[in-house]
């Protein structure tokens, strides 16, 4: 790579004003203190695709904390992570990351790597991909030079991801995930001998903790169309890593198109794909990926109830149906697994009872309530509980209304127990 191509230009283009005046703030602040600082990673990828950089990374050659904290600017937020060499900035309307330059040994396959203070071509050579491993000069003498020392502008350019060195999936397994991931969001190819890198080292991810595995699912889930990925990673059998049961996952394509129309918030939306994701599973293989990818309890149960009531759905399929009967089947069920279950069948019926159930079902509710029933003269014991049932299921078929109409109901079970007493 030619070292004079100089994207001074682009930075001006794409970047908003507050972030154009901040590089160049922190990069004469840094050229004071003797020291050079660089945009690095993914904004350097999407400044040469034409893209506004959403995640804003540098890298500086000597401390990054000491030069978050000299920065003259006002009403700046600095978090600092001493035991990495970080920092964290926040100032107006933008978020930067700022780390000291590093560079990485990898003692064995899947583990963290030993991190040393270097120089800015030995902290990309740690990076995954070339297209990553790419740094703009912020220093007031060479701002705006691209530093491109394993042609990440030219892969850019032929839109493929290639990795630096035949160990890079070795070293860090996390790696096969997040080549899919670019691969299917930047609408890139895999470079042949990074392909066959891949394949090579699949059962390498065994060497990853479930929780670094986690992480990068959660990247993926957020991905505009998470579908591409996980559809990717089954035709390279990566998806099998996660769960040997978790195959033939072209169904998602659609399912998870139906998923983002239903105004869902992001955390649930995410929830759902994932809940689409295992929907195939069994209640034993469901355990196991959990267990493995160590899910929040949250998650968790929103998962097993989906798995739970896949099963039972089927008591759905008749278009006839009492209201009360659909409501005693859904009833109990997380939210979020009942919205699964809604987007995963195709049965017409079914659909359209977990519709009902949705938008009108749950929200019908008693006036009365236990306390009322036994001051009416109802005994303590289980005759509440059967006649609360009782209740609320002429009410949900429509066959009491009011307060009155439930009263009535309730009087009339009186007069009947009664009467079965004197037979």
């Amino acid at each position: 790579m030619p070292a004079n191509i100089n994207l001074s230009s682009r930075l001006l283009k794409q970047l908003s004003t507050e972030l154009e005046v901040f590089l160049h703030t922190i990069g004469e602040t840094a050229a004071r203190q003797g020291q050079n600082i660089y945009l690095v990673g993914g904004a350097v990828r999407d400044l040469l695709l034409g893209l506004s950089p959403i995640d804003i990374d540098l890298v500086v050659e000597g401390n990054a904390i000491a030069l978050a904290k000299s920065i003259p600017l006002s009403r700046m937020k600095i978090t600092v992570h001493q035991a990495f060499g970080t920092a964290n900035i926040k100032w107006n309307h933008i978020s930067i990351d700022l780390a000291t330059a590093r560079s990485e040994i990898y003692s064995q396959p899947g583990v963290l790597p030993e991190v040393t203070p270097s120089n800015i071509n030995r902290d990309l050579f740690r990076r995954d991909f070339s297209i990553n491993a790419m740094a703009i000069s912020l220093h007031r003498d060479s701002f705006g030079e691209l530093i491109d020392p394993y042609r990440g502008m030219s892969d850019v350019k032929n839109r493929c991801i290639r990795v630096l060195h035949e160990k890079s999936f070795v070293d860090d397994a996390t790696r096969i995930w997040r080549a899919i991931r670019y691969e299917q969001r930047l609408k890139f190819k895999i470079e042949t001998g990074t392909l066959q890198l891949l394949k090579r080292d699949i059962n390498m991810l065994d060497t990853i903790s479930g929780d670094r595995i986690r992480h990068e699912i959660e990247i993926i889930l957020k991905e505009k169309e998470p579908e591409k990925v996980f559809c990717r990673a089954d035709e390279l059998r990566v998806l099998a890593k996660l769960s040997p049961a978790l195959t033939g996952v072209e169904w998602l394509k659609e399912k998870y198109s139906e998923a983002r129309v239903m105004g869902l918030s992001d955390v649930s939306l995410v929830t759902v794909y994932l809940g689409l994701l295992v929907y195939s599973l069994n209640t034993n293989e469901l355990a196991a990926i959990v267990a493995y990818l160590r899910l929040k309890r949250t998650m968790t149960q929103v998962l097993k109830n989906t798995i739970d009531l896949k099963g039972k759905i089927c008591a759905l399929n008749t278009p006839s149906l009492p209201n009360s009967e659909v409501y005693f089947v859904l009833d109990g069920y997380l939210e979020l697994a009942v919205i699964t279950n809604l987007i995963a069948t195709d049965i017409t019926a079914i659909e359209k009872h977990i519709e009902n159930y949705l938008t009108k079902l749950r929200h019908v509710k008693l006036r009365l309530n236990g306390n009322d029933l036994k001051r009416m003269g109802v005994p303590q014991g289980p005759d509440i509980n059967r006649l609360l049932h009782l209740l609320h299921a002429a009410k949900l078929n429509g066959k009491v209304i009011t307060k009155q109409g439930e009263t009535r109901l309730v009087y009339n079970w009186l007069r009947e127990r009664e009467a079965k007493k004197k037979q």
